[in-house]
Protein backbone atom coordinates (compact mmCIF):
# COMPACT_ATOMS: atom_id res chain seq x y z
CA UNK A 1 0.00 0.00 0.00
CA UNK A 2 2.80 2.37 0.90
CA UNK A 3 4.67 1.39 -2.24
CA UNK A 4 1.60 2.15 -4.40
CA UNK A 5 1.25 5.61 -2.90
CA UNK A 6 4.92 6.33 -3.51
CA UNK A 7 4.58 5.25 -7.15
CA UNK A 8 1.50 7.42 -7.63
CA UNK A 9 3.19 10.46 -6.10
CA UNK A 10 6.26 9.91 -8.25
CA UNK A 11 4.22 9.66 -11.44
CA UNK A 12 2.28 12.80 -10.51
CA UNK A 13 5.48 14.70 -9.77
CA UNK A 14 7.10 13.60 -13.03
CA UNK A 15 3.97 14.60 -14.95
CA UNK A 16 3.98 18.07 -13.40
CA UNK A 17 7.67 18.47 -14.18
CA UNK A 18 7.08 17.42 -17.79
CA UNK A 19 4.17 19.82 -18.22
CA UNK A 20 6.19 22.67 -16.70
CA UNK A 21 9.11 21.94 -19.04
CA UNK A 22 6.87 21.91 -22.12
CA UNK A 23 5.14 25.13 -21.04
CA UNK A 24 8.47 26.81 -20.42
CA UNK A 25 9.80 25.80 -23.82
CA UNK A 26 6.69 27.12 -25.58
CA UNK A 27 6.80 30.35 -23.59
CA UNK A 28 10.45 30.94 -24.47
CA UNK A 29 9.79 30.11 -28.13
CA UNK A 30 7.04 32.71 -28.48
CA UNK A 31 8.13 36.25 -29.45
CA UNK A 32 7.95 38.60 -26.50
CA UNK A 33 6.21 41.93 -26.79
CA UNK A 34 8.37 44.91 -26.00
CA UNK A 35 7.47 48.45 -25.07
CA UNK A 36 8.57 51.71 -26.63
CA UNK A 37 8.76 55.36 -25.68
CA UNK A 38 6.70 57.95 -27.53
CA UNK A 39 7.58 61.60 -28.09
CA UNK A 40 4.78 63.82 -29.36
CA UNK A 41 4.46 67.23 -30.96
CA UNK A 42 1.01 68.79 -31.08
CA UNK A 43 -2.20 66.80 -30.72
CA UNK A 44 -1.57 63.05 -30.66
CA UNK A 45 -3.74 60.29 -29.24
CA UNK A 46 -2.88 56.69 -28.31
CA UNK A 47 -5.88 54.37 -28.13
CA UNK A 48 -8.10 57.44 -28.18
CA UNK A 49 -6.41 59.13 -25.21
CA UNK A 50 -4.16 62.23 -25.39
CA UNK A 51 -0.50 61.20 -25.40
CA UNK A 52 2.37 62.95 -23.64
CA UNK A 53 6.05 62.81 -24.41
CA UNK A 54 8.31 60.25 -22.74
CA UNK A 55 5.41 57.95 -21.93
CA UNK A 56 5.43 54.19 -22.56
CA UNK A 57 3.65 52.75 -25.57
CA UNK A 58 2.78 49.05 -25.86
CA UNK A 59 2.38 46.76 -28.83
CA UNK A 60 -1.09 46.97 -30.38
CA UNK A 61 -1.47 50.71 -29.74
CA UNK A 62 -3.51 52.78 -32.20
CA UNK A 63 -1.91 56.18 -32.82
CA UNK A 64 -3.58 59.18 -34.41
CA UNK A 65 -1.88 62.49 -35.22
CA UNK A 66 -3.85 65.65 -35.96
CA UNK A 67 -2.92 68.07 -38.79
CA UNK A 68 0.32 69.84 -37.89
CA UNK A 69 1.17 67.19 -35.27
CA UNK A 70 3.60 64.27 -35.22
CA UNK A 71 5.02 61.52 -33.02
CA UNK A 72 8.15 59.39 -32.75
CA UNK A 73 8.15 55.92 -31.19
CA UNK A 74 11.60 54.84 -30.02
CA UNK A 75 11.99 51.07 -29.83
CA UNK A 76 15.59 50.91 -28.67
CA UNK A 77 17.67 48.32 -30.54
CA UNK A 78 14.74 47.53 -32.86
CA UNK A 79 14.68 51.01 -34.37
CA UNK A 80 12.12 53.80 -34.46
CA UNK A 81 8.85 54.81 -36.09
CA UNK A 82 8.15 58.39 -37.15
CA UNK A 83 4.44 59.16 -37.49
CA UNK A 84 3.75 62.29 -39.50
CA UNK A 85 0.75 64.62 -39.40
CA UNK A 86 -2.75 63.46 -40.27
CA UNK A 87 -1.91 59.79 -39.75
CA UNK A 88 -3.89 56.86 -38.36
CA UNK A 89 -1.81 53.74 -37.67
CA UNK A 90 -1.76 50.70 -35.41
CA UNK A 91 1.65 49.53 -34.22
CA UNK A 92 2.78 46.05 -33.26
CA UNK A 93 6.30 45.18 -32.23
CA UNK A 94 8.17 42.34 -30.57
CA UNK A 95 11.81 41.39 -30.00
CA UNK A 96 12.10 40.30 -33.62
CA UNK A 97 10.07 42.76 -35.65
CA UNK A 98 7.98 45.88 -36.27
CA UNK A 99 4.58 46.00 -37.96
CA UNK A 100 2.72 49.22 -38.81
CA UNK A 101 -0.85 48.86 -40.07
CA UNK A 102 -1.32 52.18 -41.84
CA UNK A 103 -4.87 53.36 -42.53
CA UNK A 104 -3.94 56.82 -43.82
CA UNK A 105 -1.08 59.30 -43.63
CA UNK A 106 2.67 58.72 -43.50
CA UNK A 107 5.05 56.68 -41.38
CA UNK A 108 8.82 56.37 -41.61
CA UNK A 109 10.37 53.10 -40.46
CA UNK A 110 13.99 52.94 -39.33
CA UNK A 111 14.79 49.30 -38.52
CA UNK A 112 18.08 47.74 -37.46
CA UNK A 113 19.77 44.88 -39.29
CA UNK A 114 18.26 41.53 -38.30
CA UNK A 115 14.89 43.13 -37.45
CA UNK A 116 11.86 42.45 -39.62
CA UNK A 117 9.80 45.51 -40.55
CA UNK A 118 6.47 45.61 -42.37
CA UNK A 119 4.00 48.35 -43.28
CA UNK A 120 0.56 47.24 -44.46
CA UNK A 121 -1.88 49.42 -46.42
CA UNK A 122 -5.07 48.83 -48.40
CA UNK A 123 -3.10 48.94 -51.64
CA UNK A 124 0.06 46.97 -50.85
CA UNK A 125 2.39 45.59 -48.18
CA UNK A 126 5.93 46.92 -47.79
CA UNK A 127 8.60 44.68 -46.26
CA UNK A 128 12.11 45.80 -45.27
CA UNK A 129 15.11 43.56 -45.94
CA UNK A 130 16.11 41.91 -42.64
CA UNK A 131 19.70 41.45 -43.79
CA UNK A 132 20.42 45.16 -43.43
CA UNK A 133 19.27 48.33 -41.74
CA UNK A 134 16.37 50.03 -43.53
CA UNK A 135 14.96 53.54 -43.61
CA UNK A 136 11.83 54.08 -45.68
CA UNK A 137 8.72 56.25 -45.80
CA UNK A 138 5.28 54.84 -46.64
CA UNK A 139 2.32 57.07 -47.47
CA UNK A 140 -1.23 55.70 -47.68
CA UNK A 141 -3.82 57.70 -49.58
CA UNK A 142 -7.40 57.07 -50.64
CA UNK A 143 -6.73 54.62 -53.46
CA UNK A 144 -2.98 54.10 -53.53
CA UNK A 145 0.22 53.97 -51.50
CA UNK A 146 3.79 55.20 -52.03
CA UNK A 147 7.13 54.07 -50.68
CA UNK A 148 10.36 56.09 -50.72
CA UNK A 149 13.44 54.10 -49.72
CA UNK A 150 16.21 56.20 -48.16
CA UNK A 151 18.48 53.24 -47.29
CA UNK A 152 18.29 49.47 -47.50
CA UNK A 153 15.87 47.55 -49.71
CA UNK A 154 12.06 47.36 -49.47
CA UNK A 155 9.88 44.79 -51.24
CA UNK A 156 6.50 46.12 -52.36
CA UNK A 157 3.93 43.31 -52.47
CA UNK A 158 0.90 44.23 -54.56
CA UNK A 159 -1.42 41.34 -55.27
CA UNK A 160 0.69 38.50 -56.68
CA UNK A 161 3.56 40.73 -57.81
CA UNK A 162 6.65 41.76 -55.84
CA UNK A 163 8.87 44.73 -56.64
CA UNK A 164 12.14 45.64 -54.95
CA UNK A 165 12.55 49.33 -54.17
CA UNK A 166 16.21 50.04 -53.52
CA UNK A 167 17.75 53.04 -51.77
CA UNK A 168 17.15 56.32 -53.57
CA UNK A 169 14.08 55.11 -55.47
CA UNK A 170 10.31 55.08 -54.96
CA UNK A 171 7.29 53.10 -56.11
CA UNK A 172 3.51 53.44 -56.19
CA UNK A 173 0.82 50.81 -55.70
CA UNK A 174 -2.87 51.19 -56.45
CA UNK A 175 -4.91 53.41 -58.76
CA UNK A 176 -3.96 57.09 -58.92
CA UNK A 177 -7.12 58.07 -60.79
CA UNK A 178 -9.80 56.26 -58.78
CA UNK A 179 -13.00 58.28 -58.63
CA UNK A 180 -14.10 59.70 -55.30
CA UNK A 181 -10.53 60.29 -54.10
CA UNK A 182 -8.63 63.55 -53.77
CA UNK A 183 -5.93 64.13 -56.43
CA UNK A 184 -2.46 62.91 -55.56
CA UNK A 185 -0.21 65.91 -54.89
CA UNK A 186 3.15 64.15 -55.04
CA UNK A 187 5.53 65.56 -57.71
CA UNK A 188 5.41 63.53 -60.91
CA UNK A 189 2.47 61.40 -59.81
CA UNK A 190 -0.35 63.46 -61.35
CA UNK A 191 -1.69 61.84 -64.54
CA UNK A 192 -0.98 63.76 -67.73
CA UNK A 193 -3.64 66.00 -69.27
CA UNK A 194 -6.19 64.27 -71.44
CA UNK A 195 -5.73 64.69 -75.20
CA UNK A 196 -8.72 66.11 -77.02
CA UNK A 197 -10.64 63.66 -79.17
CA UNK A 198 -11.42 63.95 -82.91
CA UNK A 199 -14.63 66.03 -82.44
CA UNK A 200 -12.65 68.81 -80.79
CA UNK A 201 -10.01 68.64 -83.53
CA UNK A 202 -12.65 68.94 -86.22
CA UNK A 203 -14.15 71.97 -84.48
CA UNK A 204 -10.73 73.64 -84.35
CA UNK A 205 -10.13 72.98 -88.06
CA UNK A 206 -13.59 74.30 -88.94
CA UNK A 207 -13.00 77.44 -86.86
CA UNK A 208 -9.67 78.08 -88.58
CA UNK A 209 -11.28 77.65 -92.02
CA UNK A 210 -14.10 80.03 -91.13
CA UNK A 211 -11.62 82.64 -89.95
CA UNK A 212 -9.67 82.30 -93.19
CA UNK A 213 -12.77 82.76 -95.29
CA UNK A 214 -13.87 85.76 -93.23
CA UNK A 215 -10.58 87.64 -93.52
CA UNK A 216 -10.11 86.61 -97.13
CA UNK A 217 -13.43 88.09 -98.23
CA UNK A 218 -13.18 91.39 -96.36
CA UNK A 219 -12.74 94.65 -98.30
CA UNK A 220 -9.26 95.65 -99.25
CA UNK A 221 -9.02 98.53 -96.76
CA UNK A 222 -8.44 97.44 -93.18
CA UNK A 223 -7.96 99.56 -90.12
CA UNK A 224 -5.45 98.44 -87.52
CA UNK A 225 -5.39 100.52 -84.36
CA UNK A 226 -2.19 102.47 -83.97
CA UNK A 227 -0.82 101.69 -87.45
CA UNK A 228 -2.70 104.16 -89.60
CA UNK A 229 -4.48 103.22 -92.82
CA UNK A 230 -3.04 100.51 -95.07
CA UNK A 231 -4.06 100.94 -98.73
CA UNK A 232 -4.57 97.82 -100.75
CA UNK A 233 -2.41 97.66 -103.92
CA UNK A 234 -5.43 96.37 -105.89
CA UNK A 235 -6.56 99.00 -108.35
Amino acid sequence: MVGTNIVRKSVTSLTLVAVWCVYSMVAFALPKDVSGEITVSGQVTVNGQPAVSNSTILSGAAVNTAPGSSAVVNLGKLGRIEIQEGTTVTLRFSESGIIAMLDSGKVRISSSAGIASTVTTKSATFVGDMAQANNYLVEAECSHAHVDTASGVVTMKEGSSDKQVVAGTSATAGNLTQTGCAPCLRPGSTPGPAIAGWPWLLLLVAGAAAAGIYFGTREGDRDFPGTGIVVSPTR
